[in-house]
């Protein structure tokens, strides 16, 4: 049973409309949540946790309903929202004291053991904390009550590589007893690359693909190829870059054959990223 599925969830705002979303996370795995800033990322989190109303849909969160057993499923979800911009002049200690008081499963050794491993002092103040540290606290406070999934939003963002390997390794051993399961949306896409077991994609509010990280990237090749052969292989290129040697692009696994004499490699996340959001805007263009 999946942990986590949400159903055609809807939320309309003036000029933009998160349509329809629908994707499913089984327990035990890493999914990245991707697309451009504006693609409707953030208010999918919001909406699937009723922290801003939706239109429409279902979110089933371990086979319960989550808005009509919203308390009771927020006991097992932790979520981090970017920088924690919150309590400023709080100390970390009277944070986590009020934070604890909300969770039934609080495990305060947990809390400390990752107060250690991020070199966090819970005597400090939020406002003396760097925004890499305060996010090292706000996943601190997320990952010590056992939530079953977490739900984050750039939790890499502001950290320095270091850091931000570190992270993946507490991600990947949240999972480890393939009870638990991460949602986290990135613009990092080489932290995707490290520990992601699933990818969802959103462009413009609509999910274009979910499925295991592999599988998406054996979709698409990367092709190259002389400017005399751009005319030829426009047809069925998703997106092009040209340069004083001709072109580089990338087209779908299935129109190999057709790409005739051109040079061809595997496509890594980010190249399909790339070039999917050059993809021409013509009606019924999809992934």
């Amino acid at each position: 049973m999946s942990l986590l599925t949400v159903k055609g969830l809807t939320k309309s705002y003036p000029g933009f409309t998160l349509d329809k979303v629908s994707f499913s996370i089984e327990p035990g795995y890493i999914m990245g949540f991707i697309g451009r800033n504006g693609a409707g990322k953030t208010t999918t989190m919001k909406a699937m946790l009723n922290l801003i109303k939706k239109d429409s849909g279902e979110v089933l969160f371990d086979g319960r309903d989550y808005f009509e057993n919203e308390m009771e499923c927020k006991q097992q979800i932790g979520f981090v929202n970017g920088e924690f911009s919150c309590y400023l002049k709080s100390k970390l200690r009277t944070i986590a004291d009020v934070t604890m008081r909300f969770y039934d499963e609080w495990d305060e050794a947990l809390y400390r053991e990752y107060l250690r491993r991020f070199d966090l002092d819970d005597n400090k103040r939020v406002s003396e904390l760097s925004a890499g540290m305060r996010v090292k606290f706000a996943l601190a406070l997320a990952l010590s009550h056992n939530a079953k999934l977490l739900i984050l939003d750039e939790p890499t963002s502001g950290l320095d590589p270091v850091s931000r390997d570190d992270l993946l390794d507490v991600f990947r051993s949240v999972i480890e007893d393939g009870r638990h399961s991460i949602l986290f949306s990135t613009h990092i896409i080489s932290d995707l690359e490290k520990c992601a077991d699933m990818i969802t994609y959103i462009k413009h509010g609509r999910i274009l693909a979910s499925c295991d990280v592999e599988s998406f990237k054996s979709g698409y090749l990367l092709v190259s190829g002389e400017s005399a052969d751009l005319a030829e292989a426009g047809s069925y290129l998703l997106g092009v870059k040209k340069h004083a040697f001709g072109f580089t692009g990338l087209i779908r696994a299935e129109d190999a054959e057709r790409a005739g004499g051109l040079r061809t490699a595997p496509a890594d996340l980010e190249s399909i990223m790339i070039y999917i959001e050059q993809e021409a805007e013509n009606e019924g263009s999809a992934l």
